[in-house]
């Protein structure tokens, strides 16, 4: 017996070197944590249970039968994060970097399978070199195992995708049908066809790092939701994130202790819109000083700055926020936040977390590259996004809403269960000055004139008092008292129960 355990603890020795101490100290080298330092460290302590340690490729081809690596580039298995469960599959470089084979894929597949049966989200950190050629197709068939997997736990279980080195080719579209990635900087990077390619079908000469480095895709591509400075950053805002999101969606979100009073009053707030309608401010100011404790964990900052999505919590619970943002673009929409913004309610609405609309819009952004880029299908998809959920909606016009842009952003008219305003809000088809122009355009060599009407318009429209004669806005209320205001608002509708009719499923405009 004792010869056995012995074997034991030896073949597990052997299989946590992976490809072996020289491999591990060049993923050192390169400021990379091993496949299993980032499952440590990702986990509570001593809460991994692995599995499939001992698994090993069946591959003949081109000699591989010599070198059966146990584990096959994958280290997987479920946890917890702060006590709740979770599965995970960490990409091993050190082995074949990382590259995908037939049964690779099939230790993914498992515990995907189990995260759904069970309950539990899915986290995989990405390092790997892609399909591995030697094995052919079985190598790509293993993909797609695993592409079925990640399109059937959509919805269902939150997924993670963590890329903390390369992953090109079919490898990305896995990680683009998780609901979150994030990156490393300098040492990860995702693109479909790499440099080398590149130069030689188009001519272009681009490194990997512009191609696809962690700022391409959280500036420029909205691939990736967040980058970070090394791994540990990134393992750490990981567990973070995890700790605002329900385990699957049959659940609601988690509450956790708080410690501020749902009824603060912050007179601050009274002065936060300037006096001139044209001057902006941050609207970051109002969410932080909405949330407990000021804790906003911001989602996807780095792209479409002219709107601001991401979590906080009230009351001890997860609400989801979407808020223009007037510093950048005076909060317009346009195609860039219409994506960003629409992927992030429908997660909300798929995992039961409330939304809290913050409204200071404008409008639509002009423009021919706009109207080219397709502005009218990707707004729509905002508008999709909000009229399908059935999540309690809570929405706060601090300033503008005008034209379509006061429609698409969680109105009355989509569902909105509470939707107040601010003494401050101007609630109308289009600013004073553009309708002043259109309404008397007989006038307008007549600048007291139109100045007078301006006022007029002004006077009638640049206020929230019309919309809430009409039953639109629910309550005009007090800056000072947002916080106790939303906290009650959201309490109220703990036990909303909403079905949309029945239907396969929705064709939201793409």
């Amino acid at each position: 017996m004792k010869d056995i355990q012995q074997e034991l603890e030896e073949r597990r020795q052997v299989a946590r070197l992976g490809g072996g101490a020289a491999r591990i100290e060049k993923q050192h080298a390169k400021g990379k944590l091993t496949a299993r330092e980032r499952v440590e460290l990702l986990l509570d302590e001593d809460s991994f249970e692995e599995f499939d340690m001992f698994v090993a490729h069946r591959c003949t081809e081109f000699g591989m039968e010599k070198d059966r690596p146990a584990g096959d580039g994958v280290v997987t298995g479920w946890g917890t994060i702060n006590g709740r469960m979770v599965y995970v599959f960490s990409q091993d470089f050190t082995v074949f970097g990382g590259s995908l084979s037939e049964t690779h894929a099939q230790k993914i597949c498992k515990i995907m399978d189990m995260a759904v049966q069970n309950g539990a989200p899915v986290i995989g950190i990405n390092d790997s070199g892609g399909a591995r050629i030697q094995e052919g197709v079985a190598s790509l068939a293993g993909y797609a195992e695993v592409f079925q997997r990640n399109v059937m736990a959509s919805g269902v279980v939150p997924q993670i995708s963590l890329i903390m080195g390369p992953c090109a080719g079919g490898a990305v579209y896995s990680p683009a049908m998780t609901d979150f990635i994030f990156m490393v900087k300098d040492s990860s990077y995702m693109f479909v066809t790499g440099p080398d390619v590149v130069k030689t079908v188009t001519n272009e000469v681009v490194t990997a790092e512009e191609l696809g480095g962690a700022s391409t895709h959280t500036k420029k591509s909205s691939v990736a939701d967040a980058a970070f400075e090394n791994d540990l950053e990134a393992i750490a805002e990981t567990r973070r994130l995890v700790d605002f999101l329900p385990l699957n969606n049959r659940e609601k979100p988690p509450v956790r202790p708080f410690f501020d009073d749902p009824s603060r009053i912050d007179e601050s707030l009274d002065t936060l819109v300037p006096e001139n309608a044209n001057t902006p401010y941050d609207m970051k100011e109002l969410i932080t000083k909405l949330g407990d404790e000021g804790d906003f964990y911001e989602i996807q900052e780095d792209f479409a700055k002219n709107i601001i999505t991401g979590f906080i919590r009230l009351e001890g619970s997860t609400v989801g926020v979407v808020a223009n943002q007037p510093m950048v673009l005076a909060g317009c929409l346009d195609i860039d936040s219409s994506r960003k913004a629409a992927r992030f309610v429908r997660f909300c609405d798929a995992f039961e977390i409330p939304i809290l609309t913050l409204v200071d819009v404008p409008g639509f952004l002009p423009g021919t590259s706009q109207e080219y880029g397709g502005v009218i299908k990707h707004g729509a998809k905002l508008l999709f996004a909000y009229g399908e959920a059935t999540v309690p909606k809570v929405t706060v016009i601090t300033r503008k809403a005008y034209g379509g842009a006061y429609d698409v952003m969680s109105s009355k008219h989509l569902r909105g269960d509470f939707n107040y305003a601010w003494p401050s809000a101007e609630i109308a088809v289009m600013g004073a000055k553009g309708a002043t122009e259109i309404l008397y355009r007989s006038e307008l060599n007549d600048p007291e004139k139109i100045a007078q009407r301006t006022a007029d318009y002004e006077d009638r429209f640049a206020n929230p008092f019309v919309a809430a004669e009409k039953g639109f806005i629910d309550e005009v209320i007090l800056p000072r008292s947002t916080r106790k205001r939303v906290a009650r608002a959201f309490a109220s509708l703990r036990g909303k129960n909403l079905q949309n009719p029945w239907k396969k499923h929705d064709n939201i405009p793409l």
